[in-house]
């Protein structure tokens, strides 16, 4: 197959998401309600997908921790499921998955004759988050090189790359696809499937195997 050649060569970066306490807590439900309306954006973005960069992916159940402290913490199911089904990836930016917190929680407030509250040792935490990105020294040239290298990189690349993307690009898409974009349109079935994969209700193990995946049954085809 003909070497392809592009002046966008792509630089692979990896991450760790730096996690600040506010010092900001909350004893019930409307306490929540009352810091998260005010909260820096990226408190939300780390309550969000904090989870998939910490050691382990902690409560698959609830994949954001305002669904996981309403089960564990409020022990108030009928919560955690209705915050637990917000995808992030459905929404145009933080602010908008903000406001989708902040009407899940009025509904459940005003459900409730009186909202429970937890012991200190069991509130929730308000964290924001910090990116720090590392340069990995890996390149990309030519799309087959995804193949070559994805199982070099850490999974902080996967996160940088894969889902950080989302929030700095304008068109909300990953690097992946908007690089594999750049060689004139020549892969854009190969950018479709990438473009399929919801980074959200999985783990970065699960997503790097999946582009894996993608990637060589492209090119098996291709073939």
């Amino acid at each position: 197959m003909k070497r392809e050649t592009t002046n966008n060569d792509f630089s692979i970066k990896d991450c760790t998401l730096v996690a600040v306490a506010t010092g900001l807590k909350a004893r019930t439900l409307r306490e929540v309600r009352s810091i998260a309306d005010t909260i820096s954006p990226s408190c939300i973005y780390y309550h969000f997908w904090g989870a998939l960069l910490r050691s382990r992916f902690d409560d698959p159940e609830f994949p954001n921790d305002f669904a996981s402290w309403a089960s564990h913490s409020l022990h108030d199911k009928k919560l955690a499921e209705r915050l637990a089904i917000i995808n992030p990836m459905d929404f145009r930016d933080l602010e908008d998955l903000r406001k989708e917190v902040l009407e899940v929680i009025d509904e459940r407030l005003d459900e409730l004759d009186m909202p429970s509250w937890v012991d200190e040792d069991r509130q929730f935490y308000f964290v924001h988050s910090q990116i720090v990105v590392f340069d990995t020294k890996l390149k990309l040239t030519e799309p087959q090189d995804l193949l070559r290298n994805i199982d070099l990189m850490s999974l902080g690349s996967i996160f940088y790359h894969f889902i950080d993307a989302r929030r700095r690009n304008p068109d909300k898409g990953n690097d992946f696809s908007r690089w594999l974009h750049s060689f004139d349109g020549q892969h854009d079935s190969l950018v479709r499937s990438i473009n399929n994969i919801d980074p959200y209700f999985t783990t970065l193990h699960d997503i790097e195997r999946e582009i894996k995946d993608i990637v060589q049954k492209y090119y098996r085809n291709e073939q």
